[in-house]
């Protein structure tokens, strides 16, 4: 191994600046969004340049690296989650699925009816703290379930296929609502979501 140049692929920011006119959301919050989702991929690709770094030279293993491997959780999935959270938004969205579409009917497998899988989800959504309400599927049993994932990593399920993400920080809603109305921003959200995007998720 010695001598040995190790690589890895630079990530890119994803172009969301689409994303204008959402019922709700002002696209002061997106641009003010868009900025932080940069930072994710920003930071994953330095911790990824100073691993390479501290491998290379022979640190594997030390406190330094240590902490950088810590942070790869929160780093990564604040940029994978991200990337999720926007992808599912559209301006002209609905705020609820087919029923005849396959989404519709998985919702509906497990849950009994939209209407008890959305009270869910939102309840969910308005948990104390931050972090994200996500609605995963099971790539076992194809089983949907909603979670709370605190900050970007605790509470993630290892192999769930995240379906339906929203982010519920603060940031995603403090210039258009109070810190206590984050059930009309889960409203507002609910009215933006691309519906067509989230069923692309399903793992059939």
């Amino acid at each position: 191994m010695q001598g040995t140049k190790l690589q890895y692929k630079t990530y890119e920011k994803k172009d969301f600046s689409h994303l204008k006119n959402l019922t709700g959301i002002s696209d002061k919050t997106l641009e003010i969004h868009f900025a932080l989702y940069a930072g994710y991929v920003t930071n994953t690709n330095t911790l990824n340049e100073k691993v390479i770094e501290l491998t290379e030279a022979g640190k594997s293993g030390t406190p330094e690296y240590a902490e950088l491997k810590r942070r790869y959780g929160f780093e990564y999935n604040g940029k994978v989650l991200h990337e999720y959270y926007f992808g599912n938004l559209k301006s002209g969205g609905s705020d609820e699925p087919k029923e005849s579409s396959a989404l519709g009917k998985a919702i509906v497998d497990t849950y009994s009816s939209f209407e008890v899988w959305k009270n869910d989800f939102m309840k969910v959504g308005a948990m104390r703290g931050v972090g994200w309400a996500i609605l995963f599927q099971d790539p076992d049993t194809k089983v949907l379930s909603n979670h709370w994932v605190t900050l970007h990593e605790e509470g993630n399920i290892a192999g769930f296929k995240p379906i339906l993400v929203m982010d519920a920080w603060e940031h995603a809603f403090l210039l258009d609502y109070k810190p206590a109305e984050r059930p009309k921003y889960i409203e507002a959200f609910f009215s933006n979501i691309d519906w067509a995007a989230v069923e692309g998720r399903l793992i059939k």
